[in-house]
């Protein structure tokens, strides 16, 4: 009996994490056409897909790295780890590095661009992928959020890695990846910064991050959606 009171504070807390809800900042009535964003699921990592014309527009370090890159009218927005996100060969033969990633702390990350001169849709299934609508400030709201990720300490962007090959540039990052902060809650962090009420304990996972946007769309009445 004595571990009776322990175990239900236990239960309590672990319930209260996972139902913490955290609202986005509402926007005022749009007056202009809304911008879309897509979020893109590869079944354990979220990407965001921004359309460069709306990035661009912006003065800025996001909106100078995106005009530093290939062309292509949608710009896939990622985070994560700096060596393990950039890295693609067999995840087989990455497993001790992903173990780094993740349980080791204060991992240096990045910010990935990558230019799509397609319909970033075209390449995940309906289930895999979730759109947005949003307004000029909602929208600005999240770009500043991926902006303050970028790290301008030497007073300049500064690209941490590339790929042979590939359009993807990587920019460093000012936030450290570990499973705390993992690729999933960044992503939450800034569809959240654009108004979407996430749930940061559940946003480990990408499929919590695709409902988020979805609840976000349905949700009519809010200005915030």
């Amino acid at each position: 009996m004595r571990w009776a009171l322990p175990l239900v504070v236990l239960i309590g807390l672990v319930a209260a994490l996972l139902t913490w809800t955290r609202l986005g900042p509402a926007a005022p009535p749009a007056t202009d056409a809304p911008i879309v964003v897509y979020l893109l699921d590869n079944g354990f990592h979220s990407d965001l897909a921004l359309p460069r014309a709306a990035l661009e527009r912006r003065d800025g370090p996001l909106g100078q790295a995106v005009a530093t890159l290939e062309p292509g009218d949608w710009i896939l927005v990622g985070w994560g780890d700096a060596r393990f996100y950039v890295d693609q060969s067999p995840i087989s033969d990455r497993l001790p590095d992903g173990a780094r990633a993740f349980f080791r702390p204060g991992n240096p990350s990045v910010v990935m661009l990558d230019p799509e001169a397609g319909d970033p849709r075209e390449r995940y299934a309906p289930d895999r992928r979730a759109v947005l609508h949003l307004t000029p400030v909602a929208f600005d709201r999240m770009a500043d959020r991926i902006e303050a990720s970028l790290d301008l300490s030497s007073g300049a962007l500064r690209v941490a890695a590339a790929r042979p090959g590939d359009d993807a540039r990587f920019f460093a990052s000012r936030e450290t990846f570990s499973i705390l902060h993992l690729c999933n809650h960044w992503a939450a962090g800034v569809l959240n910064a654009g108004g979407v009420t996430i749930r940061p304990a559940r946003s480990i996972f990408s499929g919590e991050v695709i409902r988020a946007v979805r609840a976000a769309e349905l949700d009519t009445a809010a200005p915030r959606a």
